[in-house]
């Protein structure tokens, strides 16, 4: 019995530090650099101890199942609390044939700044609307866009703001 539990105690350890980590590294790729740290600090501790309860003793299989599991768990954990936390920006590229206009006017009725540019391509012309948002605003946008054109191509990359601008937020 104190096998599966020492092999629950590490999984749950395994579990907080691995999540610790998922976060720390996509804040340190947002440039949030006192948050990564501070996240490291606790991070760097649950992990010694976690290490230390699987090599206190000999290797049982409840330790080494709960040391693996907890560090996949952990990573689908991070991830999880961040796509919730939705830190950060942005950038939808929206390629319409036909409705670019329409989307931009959508977008900007709704508050958001967007960006209409004319390009041409395989098939001809199309806009290209570039509206850069904040990540918690991004499923309003996409429903924007669906709703005015469901048939366009939609980009979404990570964006790091360099200089001041104008980044709408829906008021919903």
């Amino acid at each position: 019995m104190t096998a599966i539990l020492g092999g629950l105690l590490i999984f749950f350890m395994r579990v907080t530090d691995m999540s610790l980590d998922t976060l720390r590294m996509l804040f340190a790729v947002r440039g949030r650099k006192w948050l990564a740290g501070g996240i490291g600090v606790v991070e760097a501790t649950v992990f010694l101890v976690a290490v230390s309860q699987v090599l206190k003793g000999p290797l049982t299989v409840p330790n080494v199942m709960g040391y693996g599991l907890g560090f996949g768990g952990g990573v689908m954990f991070g991830m999880f609390i961040e796509e919730r936390l939705a830190i950060g920006f942005g950038m939808f590229r929206i390629y319409s044939p036909l409705h670019g206009g329409e989307i931009a006017a959508a977008l900007r009725s709704a508050g958001f700044a967007a960006t209409e540019i004319m390009a041409a391509g395989r098939d001809g012309s199309y806009t290209v609307v570039n509206c850069a948002v904040a990540r918690r605003d991004q499923p309003v946008v996409q429903a924007i866009v669906d709703k005015v054109d469901r048939t366009s191509f939609v980009t979404i990359d990570p964006l790091q703001p360099l200089q001041h601008g104008f980044f709408g937020t829906s008021r919903h």
